[in-house]
């Protein structure tokens, strides 16, 4: 049964305020679900086996309700409300009258199912069972039970008090109407739920992976440093965060079990080979914040690195456009209006409907340079070519070229990243660093890496979404609101293939495995089909 299919099911109702919501596992997840369920206005269980540990975590709710009437979020009668209807449990008997179970324990497969099992013999036919599982199959966990099908995926995300997202999980064995029951008992919580088929992963963490894995990769490879991958991928590619600084915010041992966890679960796939400098962080216990070191030194006072940003360098007085397809169009604009001129090798004084500069020469007397293998791009006044990333390296041709990353938005974006060709001259880069410095970018020159940074890590994620759609995990528009919602990515994969021309990230992929014939960067049948069908994604679930 695939997402989809749940998707174009009737929703029915969800479960009623009135009924009594019990969570099992007291940690700071099973508080957030708790304090959900209560905020939605259910009466509330917690249970935990650790004697003592669901009064702690009921006063530990209790505070968090202190704090949003400090807040002015309440209102101390609501507070009061919740508080009343909110109650430790110390034996699982004392949950037979829930309507919904979420069970927030320790990742551990045995563990989950002996206690579903117990369950099973306590609560009602008609009541809901869930697993807030990250990593662990949902059908495996409902394996022993003796009703399999009402049990399902509730996927929250933390802290789940604030974060939006509640990823839906249909098991093998899942029933339709289960899921979707949960589905709109998590919308009626004021949550955005997708629903999605059980993978490893689920939606956001398979999709995620190459978030971190493309940087990692990238450091291993001595690219960049931490610093300014993180700041390309910030400033250049609009998300909130660069993976090195995330990853030791979420903990180096968390996000490489996951990375590990989905890794093995499709079979040693090289499109999420986990890596071994996160390996090597973790084996000798640098875990980021939490314990004081991780990719940086979290210590009070420890200076953060600072990104590699290339000194100033004067603007080129003019570029000459030979070929304004793609990402190079989209500069033309802003090259106009930072006062540089924009000459046409035919005309010297079109500039695509641009008006350039009223002293605008021809382009005196350059020899053409264009020649075999040159990529489109601008040429610049020394003659060398700035050209936009294309996955392959930039000194595939052996000539002048110096390649620019994508950007989420050229016009808004901050930095710029820039990777010379080995044959590219000093000249030529300096340039091309002023010409970027001119529209108000701050640029960071990384070595000759295919596909750079944010093109790099896009593509990806492109495609293993694509890969994700094909196999009916979840639906275009569910895996877009997962990414945006779960992880704050600025735009979901679809919505980036969608505003990138033509058939960008294939075209890409296939550029970087010809680059790095590993298999990880091998373009995947459903990127192909998407890509050669002329899939736009119009029409796609929201």
């Amino acid at each position: 049964m695939t997402a989809i299919e749940h998707g174009a099911a009737a929703e029915p109702d969800p479960v009623d305020r009135s009924r009594t919501v019990a969570v099992v596992g007291a940690g700071t997840m099973g508080q957030g679900i708790a304090q959900v369920a209560l905020a939605a206005g259910h009466p509330v269980l917690l249970f935990d086996a650790v004697e003592g540990r669901a009064a702690e975590a009921v006063a530990a709710v209790a505070a968090r309700l202190d704090r949003l009437v400090e807040k002015g979020r309440t209102s101390a009668a609501e507070r009061d409300a919740a508080r009343a209807r909110l109650r430790p449990v110390d034996d699982l008997s004392q949950l037979a009258d829930a309507a919904l179970v979420v069970e927030a324990v320790v990742e551990r497969l045995s563990v989950k199912q002996e206690l579903f099992t117990a369950l099973e013999q306590v609560v009602a036919e008609d009541c809901l069972l869930a697993t807030n599982t990250s990593s662990l199959s949902v059908t495996a966990v409902a394996g022993p039970l003796k009703r399999p099908g009402r049990l399902v995926g509730l996927h929250f995300f933390n802290p789940a008090p604030l974060l939006p997202l509640v990823e839906v999980v249909s098991g093998f064995a899942t029933q339709e109407e289960c899921a979707a029951r949960a589905w709109a008992t998590a919308a009626a919580w004021g949550k955005t739920p997708v629903h999605c088929a059980d993978t490893p992963g689920f939606v956001v963490n398979r999709v995620a992976r190459p978030f971190y894995a493309e940087a990692f990769a990238l450091h291993e490879e001595r690219a960049a440093d931490p610093a300014t991958i993180d700041a390309v991928l910030r400033e250049c590619g609009g998300f909130p965060m660069g993976p090195f600084e995330l990853t030791d915010l979420i903990g180096q041992d968390v996000n490489e079990a996951v990375t590990r966890s989905v890794w093995e679960s499709f079979f040693h796939s090289p499109k999420f080979t986990p890596s071994l400098a996160q390996r090597r962080l973790v084996e000798a216990g640098l875990l980021g914040r939490k314990s004081g070191r991780g990719w940086y030194d979290h210590a009070p006072g420890a200076e953060r690195p600072q990104p590699h940003t290339a000194p100033p360098a004067d603007p080129p007085p003019y570029v000459v456009v030979h070929g304004a397809d793609g990402l190079t169009a989209e500069l033309l604009e802003l090259i106009a209006d930072a006062g540089i001129s924009v000459r046409q090798p035919a005309d010297p004084r079109a500039g695509d409907g641009l008006k350039p500069s009223d002293d605008l020469e021809p382009s005196g007397g350059l020899e053409p340079s264009d020649g075999p293998g040159l990529p489109d791009g601008l040429e610049l006044p020394g003659g060398g070519r700035l050209a936009p990333v294309d996955g392959a390296f930039a000194g595939a041709t052996g000539a002048d070229v110096v390649r620019f990353d994508l950007a989420l938005d050229y016009r808004t974006a901050t930095r710029i990243a820039l990777a010379p060709a080995a044959a590219a001259r000093e000249g030529t880069l300096r340039e091309a660093i002023g010409l970027f410095q001119a529209l108000g970018k701050e640029v960071s020159v990384i070595d000759d890496a295919p596909g750079m940074i944010v093109a790099r890590t896009v593509a990806m994620l492109i495609d293993v979404a694509a890969d994700a759609v094909a196999r009916g995990v979840a639906t275009e528009g569910d895996v877009d609101t997962a990414m945006r919602l779960g992880v704050n990515h600025p735009l979901g994969p679809f919505e980036w293939d969608r505003r990138l021309p033509g058939t960008w990230a294939h075209d890409l992929l296939t550029e970087l495995h010809g680059a790095v014939p590993t298999g990880r960067y091998a373009p995947g049948p459903a990127l192909g089909r998407r890509t050669f069908d002329g899939v736009d994604g119009e029409g796609a679930d929201a």
